[in-house]
């Protein structure tokens, strides 16, 4: 009787010793289809993230545009901002100083210490980025606001008259970073990566300049009107669907 019991003892164990081990294989199976889920997602949530992520730097990069204009309207277009603290203060209304630009907006979300990229009204990587704007727009530069032309003629002459080899891309090795004192008519990132947002068709952090000259919107060659705040994904712009 002993020997009968200790054999059932020793049948009931293998089965349920049997019944954990396939249960842990289930779970291991499970657990094995969930990380496989989560690497095919990891790719498309790490691009949402980064879009987003590029959509505040726009967001912000046009408002410290729009607060340039402010400043140079207010100057009669006689002085450029020389840093972001100044934007920051203000211009004088009445005994007071009027807030031409937020806080948050003075931070690019996308260079490591959150400073922008100040850039002057004769740097290459300006002449660069009128080229491009030109051609965005089918060869025309929009036209600027008023105390902005004397900023803008400059420029437009260049483009119009230099051809494509002589307004070479400003190179990595080249490319400054200032970021205080000195007289700016646009703010650029400190990111060199590779964008998932293309920004007047260009598709590099340190590219995208925002500045108050050019603000009308152009027209591409299929004829639909084209804004500057328009934007194409790596993958929407080849279907064609623009992102506001």
């Amino acid at each position: 009787m002993s020997a009968r019991k200790t054999s059932g003892a020793a049948v009931f164990a293998f089965k349920l010793d049997a019944e954990r081990g396939m249960s842990l294989l289930a779970v291991m199976a499970v657990m094995t289809l969930f990380a496989i889920a989560l690497l095919a997602v990891a790719p498309t949530v790490q691009q949402s993230v980064q879009r987003e992520k590029e959509l505040e730097a726009i967001r912000r990069g046009e408002e410290v545009a729009d607060a340039i204009r402010q400043y140079i309207t207010f100057h009669q277009g006689r002085k450029l901002p020389d840093s972001i603290d100044e934007l920051l203060e203000g211009i004088p209304q009445g005994t007071k100083k009027r807030q031409i630009l937020r806080s948050s907006a003075a931070i690019d979300p996308l260079s490591e210490d959150g400073k922008w990229r100040l850039i002057k009204p004769d740097s290459q990587a300006f002449l660069s980025f009128g080229r491009r704007v030109q051609i965005y727009n089918d060869g025309e530069l929009p036209p600027s606001a008023q105390f902005l032309d004397a900023y803008a003629l400059p420029l437009v002459n260049i483009v119009n008259t230099e051809s494509d080899e002589d307004l070479k891309e400003e190179s990595e090795e080249e490319m400054e970073t200032l970021s205080e004192n000195t007289p700016f008519i646009g703010v650029a990132s400190q990111s060199r990566s590779t964008s998932v947002l293309a920004y007047y068709g260009v598709e590099n952090h340190s590219k995208w300049i925002f500045t108050p000259l050019f603000r009308a919107s152009g027209t591409n060659r299929s004829g639909s009107g084209r804004g500057r705040n328009n934007m194409n994904s790596n993958s929407s712009r080849n279907s064609g669907r623009n992102l506001r």
